[in-house]
């Protein structure tokens, strides 16, 4: 069995050809055949555009690499990172600020794949066709943020079927105890009605686990709710290697060693998590109830300068970073810091002496 499970990572992970007839967008066919012709596969800056009846393009120009390749020199390959953001709800300040404002400048230093997690959004109950919009919405934003697709690779992940394939052989691996022990399976099958939810809910970070490695990234930025997730990747990439690389790949007639490359978290040191505007406690979510919470970034300007006016505050007198028991007043202040572009001292000494209306 383990001589088997083996044979298919490899066609999954490192056979190219295997994987380049699995990136078809849900259309009309998949890639031009001479995309398939070439055994280093699918270069950098070939942009690979498939229609579905919605006029809407999956971008891909992926460049397929190995964990230990040798390369000519360090400063020939860039590093890469993989990210997505889920098409539900409308995407918001949260989401811009701890993900989407730092893509935009680490497409000019690291090769990037940004997609539209579409499958990881049907793990709760979903709306068909607002999904659909709501995926092409999503990649809009993407493009309006900042996000160049002559640099990064933009694409939605239902669309390359590998993911969906590396995940089942990848869950064959997966101690069950490892997912019962994820914070947000607790926290959301509970939301959900406990017994009722689906088994996606469980298996999500082994989708999450195969959108990461399936593209052998070096590094993947992650929010500080999200670090477990990539925890339990790094964990997975270990145990794969482990069982079926080194000497056992190489009795197979492969080169040996890794499989897949254990990827490195990548943390924003300031906006990794943007709390709630009525709890500073909660983060900022799709999923909250009451629209109050967050500010959507494509809510008009009027209805956001109405939500900072009415979002929680204290009664203590100035404004300081850091207090504990005042945590919507280091929020602001965070927001305010990551939106001005100032430096957290200057905003610190800006605003010590500051009262809330004049925040």
């Amino acid at each position: 069995m383990g001589r088997a499970l083996l044979s298919h990572f490899l066609i999954v992970s490192n056979s190219s050809p295997r994987l380049v007839s699995s990136l078809k967008c849900r259309s009309r066919g998949g890639l031009p055949s001479k995309y398939c012709k070439t055994p280093g596969l699918i270069r950098q800056n070939r942009n690979l555009a498939t229609h579905n009846g919605c006029g809407f393009r999956c971008y891909c120009n992926v460049s397929l690499s190995e964990p230990t390749a040798p390369v000519a020199s360090s400063s020939s390959v860039k590093k890469r990172i993989v990210s997505g953001v889920q098409p539900t709800g409308s995407i918001h300040l949260g989401n811009y600020l701890g993900a989407i404002k730092n893509w935009i400048a680490l497409q000019n230093s690291y090769e990037t794949l940004f997609f539209i997690v579409d499958l990881h959004a049907i793990t709760l109950p979903y709306d068909t066709q607002q999904l659909s919009k709501a995926t092409r919405e999503t990649a809009a934003i993407y493009l309006a943020c900042g996000i160049d697709n002559s640099k990064a690779s933009v694409f939605v992940q239902s669309h390359v079927r590998a993911h969906v394939e590396l995940m089942w052989l990848l869950s064959s691996a997966t101690p069950i105890g490892w997912l019962n022990k994820m914070i947000q399976f607790k926290e959301k099958s509970h939301k959900a009605g406990g017994e009722n939810v689906g088994v996606a809910l469980l298996t999500y970070p082994v989708l999450m686990a195969s959108d990461i490695l399936l593209y052998q990234s070096d590094f993947v930025p992650v929010g500080e709710d999200q670090k477990q997730h990539l925890e339990l990747t790094r964990e997975l990439a270990e145990r794969v290697n482990y069982l079926y690389g080194g000497r056992k790949w190489k009795k197979l007639g492969g080169r040996g060693g890794a499989i897949f490359k254990v990827p490195e978290p990548l943390i924003p040191p300031a906006g990794a998590r943007v709390m709630s505007l009525t709890d500073g406690l909660s983060k900022m979510s799709k999923s909250a109830p009451s629209d109050q919470s967050r500010i959507n970034l494509l809510d008009p300007k009027d209805v956001i300068a109405n939500k900072i006016k009415r979002c929680k505050t204290d009664s203590s007198a100035g404004l300081e970073f850091d207090n504990l028991e005042r945590p919507e007043c280091n929020n602001l202040l965070s927001i305010y810091q990551l939106i001005s572009g100032k430096t957290k001292g200057e905003v610190a000494e800006e605003c010590q002496n500051m009262n809330w209306g004049s925040l």
